[in-house]
């Protein structure tokens, strides 16, 4: 499987990406407030199941921890890996 590919934030275009031999990997966000609205995640088919999905998610958890923001997931790939990462779960919004 190799290295996970660099994932890079963008916040002009409001997302982390990861660019996986000239096609992008997304975590979109809106930013509402203090909370983080996480509301797509999406990989190429060709590249599912390599880890890269989780690597933008906590990519995005990270910012925003450092950020001091709340985290709602709209995104149900972003749900579930909250559900599964009990340390994420201080994050989530109320």
């Amino acid at each position: 499987m190799g290295d996970p590919p660099a994932v890079v934030h963008r916040p002009e275009a409001s997302r982390f990406e990861a660019e996986l031999a000239g096609a992008l990997a997304v975590c979109a966000y809106r930013r509402q407030g203090d909370t983080l609205l996480m509301t797509h995640t999406e990989v190429p088919p060709a590249f599912e199941g390599r880890g890269i999905a989780a690597a933008l998610v906590c990519a995005a958890l990270d910012w925003a921890r450092a950020e001091g923001l709340r985290v709602r997931p709209l995104c149900s790939y972003v749900a579930v890996y909250m559900r599964r990462h009990p340390e994420t779960r201080d994050l989530l919004a109320t």
